[in-house]
C-alpha cells in the first residue's frame, strides 16, 4: 500500500522525470530560432492550485513587490523565502543541467566566459560568495487590467542566461489576455516581438538577458526583454524560476 508520505517523497522524482522527458534537442533549436520554447506539462492542475494557494501564506515569502508603485506595470509578485517549496526546488534543480548545455553553447558562440559549474548547488555557492544570497524565485499574480512591463531579471554580476516561467492558471477559463511577451532587439534592424499563451502546468524557457544571433560579422548578442500583455479578465498566476540568486 502506498502511503501519503511515500507519495510526497516521490514528487521530486516525478517532476525531474517530466523535465528530463522534454525533447531538449528540439527545445534548444526553438530557443535559437525564436528566443523562447515551451515544455510539456510539468505540473498537474492540483499542483498548480497548491502553488497558487501559497500566495496567501506571507510567511513563505521574503518580500512583496507592487508593480504599479515601482512603475513595472500593474499587478503584484512575491519572492519566495528559503527554504523553497519542494516543487519549486525540484523544478529548479531538474532544469539546471539541461539549460546548462545551451548556456555554455551560447557563451561559446559569443566568445564569452562560461562560469557555470556542473551543478546548481555549486553555481549558487558562487552567487553567495559574490554577495547574491537572496532567493530569486517568484510567484506572480495579475488581475483584470494588470500587465508587466518589458524587463530583464538581472540581480547582480552573477547571471545565468536562461530562465523558466510556469503557468499556474488556464487561459480562457481562469483569465483572458495576459500573453507572455518577448521582444528582441536585432542588429541593425527593427525589434521583433513574440507572443505566447502560457499553458497551465507547462513551462516556457527564455533568455534572461540576450542570446546569440547571426550577423554579417558572425555571432552578435541580441538584447531581449520579456513582459506580460494586459490581462482582460480573471486572475493569472505564474511561477518564475531564475537560476541565479539576488
Amino acid at each position: 500500500m502506498t502511503t501519503t508520505t511515500t507519495k510526497r517523497r516521490a514528487r521530486p522524482t516525478v517532476l525531474a522525470e517530466r523535465v528530463a522527458a522534454t525533447d531538449w534537442t528540439a527545445l534548444a533549436e526553438e530557443l535559437d530560432t525564436v528566443g523562447c520554447a515551451s515544455t510539456p506539462r510539468l505540473l498537474d492542475p492540483a499542483d498548480c492550485r497548491a502553488l497558487v494557494a501559497l500566495y496567501e501564506d506571507t510567511a513563505r515569502f521574503r518580500s512583496t513587490v507592487d508593480m504599479a508603485r515601482h512603475r513595472f506595470g500593474s499587478g503584484q509578485y512575491r519572492y519566495f523565502a528559503d527554504p523553497l517549496p519542494a516543487p519549486v526546488q525540484s523544478l529548479r534543480e531538474a532544469f539546471y543541467p539541461h539549460l546548462l548545455r545551451t548556456a555554455r553553447d551560447w557563451a561559446d558562440r559569443l566568445g564569452r566566459p562560461a562560469p557555470w559549474p556542473d551543478t546548481l548547488g555549486e553555481w549558487l555557492a558562487r552567487c553567495h560568495e559574490a554577495g547574491q544570497t537572496k532567493s530569486s524565485q517568484i510567484l506572480l499574480r495579475y488581475g483584470a487590467g494588470d500587465w508587466n512591463a518589458l524587463h530583464r531579471d538581472i540581480f547582480g554580476e552573477m547571471v545565468f542566461p536562461l530562465q523558466v516561467v510556469v503557468g499556474l492558471d488556464e487561459q480562457g477559463t481562469d483569465y483572458t489576455g495576459g500573453e507572455f511577451l518577448l521582444v528582441e532587439q536585432r542588429p541593425r534592424a527593427q525589434s521583433r516581438g513574440t507572443s505566447t499563451v502560457l499553458r497551465q502546468g507547462h513551462g516556457l524557457v527564455f533568455t534572461t538577458r540576450d542570446r546569440p544571433v547571426r550577423s554579417a560579422r558572425g555571432w552578435s548578442a541580441g538584447p531581449v526583454r520579456h513582459g506580460v500583455s494586459i490581462v482582460r479578465s480573471g486572475h493569472r498566476h505564474s511561477l518564475g524560476l531564475v537560476f541565479h540568486d539576488a
